[in-house]
């Protein structure tokens, strides 16, 4: 009767195999919970993946206690940089590594025992798969959301690849750290601005943390304002800038263009172009984020002028890397009274500051920039306005001039879709020299990724593809002319945007999803993973579900219901990695402790959704609790049920149940803890616990610790298994206490406590009372008895 875990927990697993405990039937409704699926990188599971997947686990059987039929699928996000890097450092192919990543990964996961369909595995690199990565991709072609741009884009010079702004993280790649640059490059687009609206707006109807929702929300970056035209003087030309301040244009007294705009090599002297061309070159080897945070302030005058077109002054047209190119037009109006960054600019060039804001109408020397709201000064006919009533005045009477219109800008960017590697899905487009960039016959899918031996990225800024002779070269769809294959391959966001849709039924060869499978599973009803994945992973999925339903794919406009995102499980303070040594394998916990105890540990270890550090100690306390929760059952003597027992069920159900409503499974288990003990003590007190409380502790055990609760069933003499029972009902009712403590006092102050029954007659409560305090009643005559029914009895003597 020793709570022998080896022995249990393979018993189990092996029974699960042969039984598994979720089983569709006509009365059960449908529910879709979701991990984040992983990439497979070589280093394996460690405690903190472990975390996720067993809160996702957990809940997927609360699920199936109340009654529904759950997919919980699992898959593999392979291709892409992490994949590719860590084949290459192993010096093999990323086929291979990756292959034997997932063994291992599966492997792991088995050990804890999460309720995977195995049936509904996906992987992002099978062409079966990648299929419909590149359908999608051809019908936003189609619909003139992928297309072709030559421009600087992010480059990591380490991974020797172009990246998306998401994956820039503080000026450096989100995979390997590397401080980022900027190069020229051709690139495939998606134009996921034209939704940004959309993502922005239905961001309100999320079940998400609102963390979340802010951070898509500040990415998206939705700001009113006006697009005003400066012409050029002596040229044809207009520059186009976007301000959010139009209160403010009669004090523009210069101009700023990325480095990187295409107006530069033409608007730029013959006497500036040398140093121009310097500092532009410069510039790209800068990351966005040091140019942006740079405090000594850089630029070269380009030797031209554009006209102010509210006051037709001359107007000095400067580059700075302070702008950037890929952000609103890529070049800006400078008011350097009421801008910190161009007032420290104008100061360094001694160019002209007008104040056009003050705070009570009178201009005063400015020692910095002013930039809180006040009274329009030398602003023409706009004087003494307020200036945050000037914003819509000055932006309608531009408007009226024509010479600029109210508008919304957003901060979101197209998503930079192509990567210079070849570990991705090929991207599903020819290059014809008659007809242009034509898309693949959906006939032709899938395009499939050639076998190669060598693989590294060139650096060259051309995919390894590009060298592959007898795959490029292929015949154009259109008019059957000599073609070649588009080299580039997607990001490993491509695979993962959309995965969710395929788990429903990973084997259908004839359409993505079928209506039928759409309308019974989706969307996600819960979603469970970590926050860094907020503007990247995230928003990507939602981009693509809003396009799939606007083709008719899908009925629903967001992917996922409900999301938690739980914290990282640290160790001495940092984030678990191989390179600060601070690891912490599951493999060994499982084979000391047991699977139930690590689960138990990784919901006990802090509140899921915060940062938790590890403390080696703690799975033993959890251990030791199990092994109390194991002998509290296997040695119980039944006994019938008493008020007092069915009191703490109750209570126990509540607490429970509440808790893990609210996903403070933290608390499940301190609740758990408490209740056992007070089992324990109902247990000495008389002799034994009634079968119902028993049964009742087991079932509510289950999801966390699916094991010992399977065994514990069993030893108490059930024949079906726990998962086939339903998630047990409080009645508050039954919760109340019949024993309640009532203070005594004597003439108002505290004399002592009584342990009565409740609604007890009020004249045996007196008598106690006054039993319990008598010797401060001697020699006192009692003048009034107050009784506040359950709560105080006042006996006023003198």
């Amino acid at each position: 009767m020793n709570y022998n875990f080896n022995f249990i927990e393979k018993k189990w697993r092996e029974n699960w195999k042969k039984n598994p405990i979720n089983q569709k039937t006509s009365e059960k409704e449908n529910y879709y919970c979701l991990d984040m699926f992983p990439y497979p990188s070589g280093n394996g599971l460690h405690v903190g993946h472990w975390r996720g997947y067993v809160l996702s686990d957990v809940w997927s059987r609360y699920q199936i206690l109340n009654g529904k039929y759950v997919l919980h699928p699992m898959g593999w996000d392979a291709f892409g940089l992490p994949a590719e890097n860590y084949a290459i450092a192993k010096k093999m192919h990323p086929a291979t590594a990756t292959e034997e990543n997932i063994k291992n990964f599966k492997r792991q996961l088995e050990e804890i025992s999460a309720i995977y369909d195995w049936d509904k595995e996906i992987n992002t690199t099978d062409p079966d798969y990648y299929k419909w990565t590149q359908w999608i991709f051809l019908k936003m072609f189609e619909h003139g959301l992928a297309y072709e741009k030559e421009m600087p884009i992010n480059w990591c010079p380490s991974c020797k690849t172009g990246l998306a702004n998401e994956e820039v993280k503080d000026g450096l790649c989100d995979r390997c750290n590397s401080v980022v640059t900027k190069k020229n490059l051709r690139q495939w687009m998606l134009k996921i601005t034209a939704y940004a609206s959309r993502l922005l707006e239905d961001l309100e109807e999320l079940d998400w943390p609102e963390k979340v929702k802010k951070m898509q929300a500040d990415w998206i970056g939705k700001s009113f304002g006006a697009e005003i035209d400066f012409n050029v003087e002596g040229l044809e030309d207009t520059i186009k800038v976007f301000t959010t301040r139009p209160d403010t244009l009669f004090g523009a007294t210069f101009m700023v263009l990325a480095p990187e705009n295409e107006l530069v090599s033409k608007l730029v002297i013959d006497d500036k172009k040398e140093e121009v061309e310097k500092y532009v070159f410069t510039s790209s080897t800068k990351s966005s984020i040091d140019r942006m945070t740079d405090k000594e302030k850089t630029g070269v005058f380009l030797g031209r002028y554009a006209i102010n077109p509210l006051n037709g002054k001359q107007v000095p047209i400067w580059i700075s890397d302070y702008v950037l190119a890929d952000y609103g037009t890529g070049a800006i109006m400078c008011v350097p009274a009421h801008d910190t960054r161009d007032f420290e600019f104008a100061k360094k060039f001694e160019l002209s500051i007008v104040p056009v804001i003050a705070k009570d109408g009178i201009e005063t020397p400015l020692t910095q920039a002013y930039t809180d709201d006040g009274i329009m000064i030398n602003s023409g006919q706009f004087n003494g306005i307020k200036s945050s009533d000037a914003k819509t005045i000055i932006a309608d009477y531009l408007e009226k001039e024509n010479i600029g219109k109210k508008t919304t800008n957003y901060k979101l960017r197209d998503w930079v879709f192509s990567r210079q590697r070849y570990w991705g899905e090929p991207i599903p487009v020819v290059h014809c020299e008659k007809c242009g960039v034509v898309g693949v016959k959906e006939s032709d899918l899938p395009i499939k990724l050639p076998d190669v031996k060598s693989y590294e990225p060139t650096g060259t800024g051309e995919s390894p593809l590009a060298d592959i002779a007898d795959w490029v070269n292929t015949t154009c769809p259109k008019c059957n002319s000599p073609a070649k294959r588009e080299t580039n391959t997607m990001p490993q966001w491509a695979g993962s945007s959309w995965y969710f849709l395929r788990y429903v039924n990973p084997h259908n060869k004839e359409e993505l999803i079928s209506k039928k499978d759409m309308k019974e599973w989706l969307p996600v009803d819960m979603y469970v993973g970590g926050i860094e994945h907020a503007v990247l992973h995230l928003l990507y999925a939602r981009f693509y579900t809003k396009f799939l339903q606007d083709i008719g794919v899908v009925d629903f406009k967001e992917p996922f219901t409900r999301l938690f995102n739980q914290g990282m499980v640290t160790k001495n303070g940092a984030k678990m990695s191989k390179s600060k040594g601070n690891v912490i394998s599951p493999d060994e916990l499982v084979e000391n402790y047991g699977c139930d105890s690590l689960r138990m540990y990784e919901l006990f270890i802090g509140p899921p959704e915060l940062d938790s550090e590890w403390d080696d100690r703690g799975i033993e306390g959890v251990h030791r609790f199990l092994n109390k929760v194991w002998r509290l059952v296997s040695y119980n003597k039944e006994v019938s049920a008493n008020a007092d027992l069915e009191r703490e069920r109750h209570k126990l159900i509540y607490d429970i149940t509440t808790r893990m409503e609210s996903f403070s499974l933290n608390t499940v288990v301190s609740g758990f803890m408490e209740h056992t003990n007070n089992l324990i003590e109902l247990q000495k007190k008389f002799g034994g616990i009634d079968r119902e409380t028993i049964k009742t502790l087991i079932i509510l055990l289950s999801p966390i610790v699916p094991h010992i609760a399977s065994e514990l069933f069993e030893v108490s003499g059930n024949t079906s298994s726990v998962f086939d029972e339903k998630w047990p009902q409080y009645d508050k009712k039954k919760m109340e206490d019949n024993e309640i403590e009532i203070v005594v006092q004597v003439s108002g102050k505290m004399a002592g406590k009584l342990k009565v029954v409740k609604d007890e007659n009020e004249a045996s409560l007196i008598l106690k009372a006054k039993d319990l305090v008598k010797t401060r009643l001697e020699n006192k005559q009692i003048i009034k008895e107050i009784y506040v029914k359950n709560k105080l009895i006042n006996i006023v003597a003198k």
